[in-house]
């Protein structure tokens, strides 16, 4: 995995603070190959909030709080609301995911 244990530890606590400490978080995408180089940092987050525009408003001011703690990376949150909804981006996070 190319992120240190310290940015785990960083991206983990700044999301369960904004979407729920119950939320489910995952890393997946190019950070989990060593062998890779570059890539942004894919996170797929079950959130513990319901409410869209509690969602909304908790992606934006994560994201900021994710810049300034980890510098200017590019940072997807791929955040499924509807746990019953079975889209492939769900499913590869998943799948191939690393629980945080």
């Amino acid at each position: 995995m190319r992120l240190s244990n310290q940015q785990q530890m960083t991206i983990k606590q700044i999301l369960a603070k904004h979407f729920g400490s119950n939320s489910e978080i995952r890393l997946f995408g190019s950070r989990l190959d060593d062998q890779a180089k570059g890539g942004d940092i894919d996170v797929y987050i079950e959130p513990e909030l319901v409410s869209v525009d509690e969602i909304v408003e908790a992606k934006i001011n994560a994201l900021v709080e994710l810049q300034l703690q980890l510098g200017a990376q590019k940072i997807d949150l791929v955040i499924n609301r509807n746990k019953g909804l079975d889209l492939p981006i769900y499913r590869a996070a998943k799948q191939q995911g690393v629980l945080l």
